[in-house]
């Protein structure tokens, strides 16, 4: 099987010199100018009932780079601020798409730091990266190597809200390979008391990892609550001390997924899921911080990439298929399942532990789907109803 050409970003940290980090802050600010000016224009546009494209805001730079309160904008490269006109005109493509909602201004405090510079805004000569406006290479810490012979497409620089700077390469990477197909197919449950459930019986334990640094989170957080508002170095410090308590819980979330999805992926050929409202389950205030440190749809989400990766089979069940009430044996339906009974015996006299059960039907829905496009999705007895997943989730999490 031929290996497929995947874009794929590898994303470095790196160590800028005080003129590049000087640097850096300026196009930042540079772009977020850019952006909210245009959409600025296109938004007074909209009001007319009128659609501006991108090289008429192409056009709109060239002009406010000749005016006088704007002339800064020529002290950065041109190549970030032609980027971003191209990110909003794919912001309001997907918004007259119905895919996305109405584009957003960047603020300075809350919006994400970065600049993405193409191949006339960099220079990348061996294994040394050298961007637009700048005499020296960026230090950047290679903790894994390049495809051999990758050249980037495009580099995106960022810094994140603990001041960690990061560089991420846009490159073609013929190293995934499909692998050998196998037999072996997987259900899987997602929940709080476990991350996921295997209908192979396996739970995988949920870390909590934001549970882990919840004490040293509310200290911090205190500290910073008790900094006067303003412009001063002590609530910028304090800030900054929690940025970094919410990075290092994202990055240990962030790297057992990539782990478990990894593993899930190469192992069997066929993965089946329910499809989650996690966007609906926040709503619930008790469980919102439990249900966004397990993190559902960023599991999702990888195991959907991988899945295309590696050749297998991602199998999405409706959510209103009552994985946890049906009798993966006989296929009986029970009544009313208090969340409390976690293990329940069937007529038929098979005893079930909830979790795996939920794993087993879900597997044999997606078999069915696979099969036949059958349709999972059961007859609800009133508008109310609750699929077992929102079941699950009502629990109050300690």
């Amino acid at each position: 099987m031929t290996a497929p050409h995947v874009k794929r970003a590898f994303k470095y940290r790196f160590y800028p010199t005080n003129a590049q980090a000087a640097e850096l802050s300026r196009t930042f600010g540079c772009v977020r100018k850019v952006y909210n000016l245009a959409l600025d224009a296109r938004t007074e546009a909209w009001t007319r009932q009128e659609r501006i494209s991108y090289n008429q805001t192409s056009a709109m730079l060239t002009v406010w780079k000749k005016t006088e309160q704007l002339a800064y904008l020529n002290e950065v490269s041109s190549v970030p601020l032609q980027q971003c006109l191209r990110h909003l005109h794919a912001a309001f493509t997907n918004f007259f798409g119905k895919r996305a909602k109405y584009p957003r201004f960047k603020s300075r405090k809350t919006s994400r730091k970065s600049a993405e510079y193409t191949t006339s805004g960099f220079r990348f000569r061996d294994g040394r990266l050298t961007l637009a406006k700048m005499t020296e290479p960026l230090c950047i810490r290679w903790s894994r190597p390049l495809p051999e012979g990758a050249k980037p497409s495009t580099v995106t620089v960022s810094q994140d809200a603990s001041g960690r700077w990061f560089v991420s390469l846009l490159c073609e990477d013929t190293s995934v390979v499909p692998l050998p197909a196998t037999s072996a197919e997987i259900g899987i449950d997602a929940g709080l008391e476990h991350l996921v459930t295997l209908s192979t019986g396996e739970k995988i334990a949920n870390p909590r990892h934001e549970r882990k640094d919840r004490a040293r989170l509310a200290l911090a957080q205190r500290r910073l609550a008790k900094k006067a508002k303003g412009g001063g170095t002590n609530r910028a410090k304090a800030q900054r001390k929690v940025a970094e308590i919410h990075a290092r819980i994202a990055d240990r979330r962030r790297d057992g997924l990539h782990k478990l999805t990894t593993r899930l992926a190469r192992e069997n050929q066929t993965l089946v899921i329910e499809d989650l409202a996690v966007r609906n389950m926040v709503k619930n205030h008790r469980l919102a911080r439990a249900i966004s440190d397990v993190a559902w749809r960023e599991l999702r989400r990888m195991l959907e990439y991988k899945c295309a990766w590696y050749g297998r089979n991602l199998v999405v069940v409706d959510r209103w298929f009552p994985s946890s009430k049906l009798c993966s044996a006989c296929g009986t339906l029970q009544g009313k399942m208090p969340l409390h009974v976690r293990t329940w015996t069937c007529d038929c006299g098979t005893t079930h532990d909830r979790d795996v059960n939920a794993a087993k039907n879900l597997l044999a829905a997606g078999r069915a789907v696979t099969a036949c496009g059958a349709d999972v999705r059961p007859q609800r007895s009133s508008p109310g109803g609750q699929s077992a997943m929102k079941q699950e989730v009502s629990r109050r999490e300690p």
